[in-house]
């Protein structure tokens, strides 16, 4: 059994597939994290977004979506300025956005997690990709979810970076089969524990 193959950048890449890509999650603020670091890795290498989280989780104080909602223009500006993360004002105006449409999403009752889970079919898939040319960009869940989160205001929230937050929070298991991964997360996917 080998690892899929994007993994196999940098040491920090392999760590991050071996323990994290693919388990599913329900934490509201590791949602809000790969919610955020999804969105800035479009146009970019995951492997640049990974060798950068750290600036982030520091930046969005820790990705408190009650504390980043209150970001303002100037703290915004001096966002633009820091290299700890992607320097790209769309994408850090974004995470302010998304953190205010997260405080929505409370005070209707609900939270980003259930919203998410309840979009990608409530459980956790499996798919069977033989090779990496297989895995899609996009699905209809991942567009029907962008459609669904920009009607809430949320923003840099494509077809396919949804299509990535739903790898990554393991909302579908896209590890190869040929990957060692594939078994023990499709063994051990667990269910939503408000459920």
């Amino acid at each position: 059994m080998g690892i899929c193959r994007w993994a196999e950048v940098s040491e920090l890449d392999r760590l991050y597939h071996d323990q994290e890509w693919g388990v599913p999650e329900y934490d509201e603020v590791r949602l809000f994290e790969l919610l955020t670091l999804e969105g800035a890795e479009a146009g970019l290498s995951w492997s640049i977004i990974l060798h950068k989280r750290e600036g982030y989780r520091q930046l969005f104080e820790g990705f408190d979506a009650a504390k980043v909602a209150r970001f303002t223009p100037k703290r915004i500006e001096r966002l633009v300025a820091d290299p700890a993360i992607v320097r790209h004002r769309g994408k850090i105006v974004s995470v302010v956005e998304n953190a205010k449409a997260i405080l929505r999403l409370q005070e209707e009752g609900t939270t980003l997690g259930t919203l998410l889970w309840d979009l990608a079919g409530g459980a956790p898939r499996t798919n069977r990709w033989k090779a990496m040319e297989e895995v899609p960009a996009s699905t209809p869940e991942s567009t029907a979810m962008s459609k669904a989160l920009k009607k809430r205001g949320f923003a840099f929230v494509g077809p396919t970076t949804c299509y990535a937050l739903m790898q990554a929070a393991g909302m579908v298991n896209d590890h190869l089969t040929t990957c060692f991964r594939h078994r023990e997360i499709k063994q051990n996917k667990g269910s939503h524990p408000n459920r």
